[in-house]
């Protein structure tokens, strides 16, 4: 028997960008589904967990591990298309790419920065030239990953063990993909109404409302995800903090009751990483795989993130964003009294997530996070 299919393992800048098309899906839906095939299967996750989180056959999966580990992330962009014999090869691309690559003024040119006139005329005028339309020179560029933008700072990872720690990740979720916890915060989630998409007559889109009141704050999804059983569960809390770290740790204990070793994959964050967490997780036979710095990447649950933001949060219904984090009304201001505090007071939440059989342990994540936030509007109101 071979071995399961899997994606190599990500560098820094492509996982930063599978992670921003993933989390915000505002590309294409196919650039976002394959970007979801490749970011969890370069976690761990296994084919057949990857086809139902996007709903596709495991040969497709298949084929796009495939093509990322051939071709890297032009494996988003599947060149699905035919025509007549191509007017310009692919020498006079490079050449194109070349000069776009290149300042103007490198080339004799007396400015800083190319148009695609500019840049065309210049294509035109050179010994060997290259005849090309704006639009085509456009087309040919974004084919090629360049686009006209802003300059950019960027990060890498510092980390010294980035190399050791992505290792074991690697070696526990194939290995032990049974015993293979993830956890993370996933947030801020503002609590207000959110873009999304749905079904509509033509050019009778469903609106929301321009105008409203952002008194009700900001949430954080505390989620865990068992990548063995493909099960995401969670509940919603006011902040960050080592107590709801812990807290959901224990969930995943509660989840595997028989003492045997767990592996928890979690981010690098000074809240995950506490005395009462490490004391705690000796005690308990569970090792903490933490990712590289600025790599959050490898971690498994930021894959189920995407559809998460897609189904829960975006398009919400009128009367279910306020329930999220609902608060009792001020009393009306009499006379010698101050007036009443414009933002909510802070409630405590619950310090435990509570066993598993108690919480939704659908493998739907939408049904999962609804469930987790109909708990928080209990305990909220």
């Amino acid at each position: 028997m071979g071995e399961p299919v899997r994606a190599r393992r990500l560098t820094d800048q492509e996982g930063r960008r599978l992670l921003q098309i993933v989390r915000r899906g505002k590309h294409g839906s196919v650039r976002v589904r394959r970007a979801m095939i490749i970011m969890a299967s370069a976690s761990g996750t296994l084919v057949p967990a990857i086809a139902r989180l996007v709903a596709a056959d495991e040969d497709t999966v298949r084929d796009v591990i495939h093509a990322f580990n051939a071709k890297g992330l032009a494996a988003l962009d599947p060149q699905w298309a035919g025509g007549r014999p191509r007017l310009i090869s692919d020498a006079d691309i490079e050449v194109i790419v070349a000069a776009a690559r290149t300042r103007p003024e490198k080339l004799g040119q007396p400015f800083t920065r190319w148009s695609l006139r500019k840049l065309a005329a210049y294509l035109a005028g050179r010994p060997r030239p290259v005849r090309i339309g704006r639009e085509r020179l456009r087309q040919v560029l974004r084919a090629r990953g360049i686009s006209f933008q802003r300059t950019r700072t960027w990060k890498e990872s510092t980390d010294p063990e980035r190399d050791a720690k992505l290792d074991r990740i690697e070696y526990v979720t194939s290995a032990y993909p049974d015993r293979c916890f993830a956890f993370d915060q996933f947030g801020p989630l503002s609590i207000r109404p959110c873009h999304g998409a749905c079904w509509a007559p033509r050019r009778r889109p469903a609106r929301l409302r321009a105008t409203y009141h952002r008194t009700h704050g900001i949430r954080y999804f505390h989620g865990c995800y068992s990548i063995g059983d493909d099960q995401l569960w969670g509940v919603t809390r006011e902040h960050k903090g080592a107590d709801h770290t812990l807290a959901a740790l224990k969930s995943v204990r509660a989840a595997r009751p028989g003492g045997y070793r767990l592996f928890v994959i979690m981010d690098n964050l000074a809240a995950n990483r506490t005395p009462a967490i490490r004391r705690w997780a000796r005690r308990e036979n569970v090792e903490l795989c933490f990712t590289p710095t600025n790599a959050s990447w490898a971690n498994p649950i930021e894959a189920q993130f995407g559809p998460v933001r897609t189904f829960v949060k975006g398009n919400p219904p009128a009367a279910g964003l306020p329930a999220l984090a609902q608060r009792p009304r001020p009393s009306p201001r009499r006379a010698g009294r101050p007036a009443p505090r414009t933002r909510p007071h802070p409630q405590r939440t619950p310090a435990t997530l509570g066993p598993p059989e108690a919480q939704s342990r659908m493998t739907n994540p939408v049904n999962v996070v609804a469930s987790a936030l109909a708990r928080s509007c209990c305990n909220s109101a």
